[in-house]
């Protein structure tokens, strides 16, 4: 367990500095130049080609959630505990909070970074938004991209699927939830990625991020249900 939990911790932490990183470069820093789709495409890439690099490195060893809405839906579709889970659920928060702390002491050694408006990759609603979507929009949305993404996650890591491309679509699956998502509220679909850059910008983020912990959560339950509804009969009863 010691070695699951350690594992999550790296993987939330790891996710969180790269994607979150491209995510500050893209949208804070503005490297992309004038371009939004072109930061909307390199922080969804970024997203995508993280998790699915940690999916075949730490999958082995924790079955790589760094999510807790992950951790939700493997709980409610019956594989793994509550003692688990937590244990799972503390290391992504601690991890999440470490690797946006890597992040911030990195980008606030340079001239050109401001905490207050150069940011960290936070998600929001309202002038937070990039189309000003309002928060039960923003719920909404959270929830349904989450669903999708927990529901693909708990498909392809099935008794029945094929686990040598399970990391490739668990990532394909992340990208294509960052590209619709991004403009609409820079997409959280996981609570770690959003608590840890929102404790250290404040302000409005903080405000804001309990929407992206209760709604990530919200959907990872519908996902699981979706799970046993549809899925779950498909996989061979244990010997």
């Amino acid at each position: 367990m010691a070695r699951k939990c350690a594992a999550e911790l790296l993987g939330t932490a790891l996710l969180v500095f790269f994607a979150v990183g491209v995510a500050t470069l893209s949208f804070g820093f503005k490297v992309d130049g004038r371009s939004f789709s072109a930061g909307v495409v390199a922080t969804a890439l970024a997203f995508g080609l993280t998790l699915l690099v940690l999916a075949y490195v730490l999958g082995p060893v924790s079955g790589c959630h760094v999510n807790p809405a992950v951790t939700l839906g493997a709980l409610l579709a019956g594989r793994m505990s509550i003692t688990e889970a937590a244990g799972y659920w503390l290391s992504q928060f601690v991890g999440g909070i470490i690797g946006a702390l890597v992040l911030w002491g990195m980008f606030s050694t340079s001239p050109l970074y401001h905490r207050s408006t150069t940011g960290l990759g936070t998600d929001g609603w309202g002038a937070a938004s990039h189309i000003h979507i309002g928060a039960g929009g923003a719920f909404l949305a959270e929830v349904i991209l989450t669903a999708l993404f927990v529901f693909v996650v708990l498909g392809v890591t099935s008794k029945t699927a094929n686990a040598a491309t399970a990391g490739v679509v668990i990532g394909l699956a992340l990208t294509a939830v960052h590209l619709i998502g991004i403009p609409i509220t820079g997409t959280s679909v996981n609570p770690a990625r959003s608590l840890g850059p929102a404790l250290l910008v404040g302000g409005t983020a903080l405000r804001q991020v309990w929407l992206f912990i209760v709604a990530p959560l919200v959907g990872g339950a519908l996902a699981a249900g979706l799970h046993r509804l549809l899925l779950t009969s498909a996989e061979p009863a244990p010997a």
